[in-house]
């Protein structure tokens, strides 16, 4: 059963008890990534997550690794193209003061100047990182060739010269337009009953913002290609098709096509591209959803003589999709999966905050097991049709970085 309350001042508090289990995990939601940045500004999101963990006005960056160290707890945080997360996982005994940490590392940064500079070197040795794995940056090209100049095109690591140019001006303007109560999320699951709420409402309740949000712009997809020439031993190729937003009915349809296009080791991609003519080592799909679209992305990487070859099997692939549907079997064992997915991740009190804080972000309604199973039921291969004719309408968009001397 979960609880929600909405505070006066209309942050959002979901609260799942589950009483067989001995630990609590605590995350803080922002409706805010780099979606919600400017050219200027790309990368503020994932460096303000960075920074929160950088020092407070009565902590220091130790004391604060220090303090969840001392309850035996883990903490973390990413950031997506359109959300963050501040998240902490602890016996459910120091469940009080893993949330303290949280509040005083959320309300209380100091962005302290040292502090800062420190940290952009390490977000640009991140930035070097992902810039020197091409199986990781060819996906960040593709969003590019699919939405353009739209920010849903941009990198979530933004680049070193915007990195250079935050200072702690920067980061307390961005935080007063997105960090805003009716734009956050506390989700919490675990062994805690609902008097925890209150708890919640003692560190938030005197969060407030006369903000006004403007509604995001949906961005056209573009079947845009592009090609980066690197010194790289494989050629590293991304294909993507218009996909779902993230509450469109025919979702399920679409994890389950997903599922028998790439999505696992029975799917047609990996046993045509690996198993039968060893073409890739790593061949995958996957579906990206958001508030107003979708992506699904083909990747594979292989040898440069072998590119051919390898696009020509995966339109192939998709081709049949396109011409027969999905097999019986097919249907039924991505079915059966997608159910075991969904009972296998209610094991995880971590996977539960994060469903409960995602859905109610993004969907503010929460769909019990039973509903989500009715839902998958009722797939057929007339609705698996539909979506199969809506992803591959279109011609795809490209992304390929590949070694100079390929042709």
């Amino acid at each position: 059963m979960i609880e929600k309350h909405t505070s006066n001042n209309g942050l959002r508090i979901v609260l799942e008890n589950i009483p067989a289990v001995r630990s609590v995990t605590i995350g803080i939601w922002v409706k805010t990534g780099s979606r919600n940045e400017t050219d200027e500004i790309n990368g503020i999101s994932h460096f303000l997550e960075h920074m929160f963990f950088k020092g407070t006005s009565t902590r220091s960056p130790q004391d604060i690794a220090e303090a969840f160290d001392a309850i035996g707890g883990q903490v973390n945080a990413f950031t997506s193209k359109e959300y963050t997360c501040f998240y902490a996982k602890v016996m459910d005994t120091h469940k009080e003061d893993a949330l303290e940490i949280l509040a005083d590392m959320f309300f209380n940064a100091s962005f302290d100047e040292e502090e800062m500079e420190r940290e952009k070197k390490v977000v640009l040795e991140e930035i070097k990182m992902y810039e020197d794995t091409p199986d990781d940056i060819v996906h960040d090209i593709l969003a590019r060739a699919s939405f353009g100049d739209h920010p849903l095109g941009y990198p979530i690591l933004g680049t070193e010269k915007q990195l250079q140019s935050f200072t702690a001006d920067t980061l307390r303007n961005y935080i007063h337009e997105r960090y805003t109560p009716d734009n956050v999320v506390v989700s919490i699951a675990g062994n805690v009953d609902e008097t925890f709420i209150q708890k919640v409402e003692s560190y938030f309740s005197e969060f407030q913002s006369d903000f006004k949000h403007t509604e995001v712009q949906q961005p056209e997809f573009l079947a845009n290609q592009i090609e980066r020439r690197k010194d790289t031993e494989q050629a590293h190729l991304c294909l993507g098709y218009k996909g779902l937003p993230v509450d469109d009915e025919n979702m399920y349809s679409l994890i389950i096509l997903n599922n028998v296009l790439g999505g696992s080791m029975s799917s047609r991609l990996f046993q045509e591209v690996r198993e039968k003519q060893g073409l890739a080592y790593a061949v995958f799909s996957y579906h990206s959803s958001f508030l107003d679209n979708g992506l699904l992305t083909i990747y594979a990487g292989t040898g440069k003589d072998q590119l051919p070859q390898l696009k020509d099997t995966i339109n192939r692939t998709v081709d049949g999709l396109i011409q027969k549907g999905l097999t019986d079997k097919e249907l039924i064992n991505s079915k059966e999966q997608l159910k075991g997915n969904l009972m296998l991740s209610l094991e995880s009190t971590s996977s539960r905050m994060s469903r409960n804080g995602r859905n109610e972000l993004l969907l503010n309604e929460h769909r019990s097991l039973d509903d989500m199973i009715k839902q998958i039921d009722a797939v057929n291969h007339e609705k698996m049709q539909q979506v199969i004719d809506s992803a591959f309408r279109h011609a795809p968009a490209s992304a390929l970085i590949a070694p100079d001397s390929i042709s």
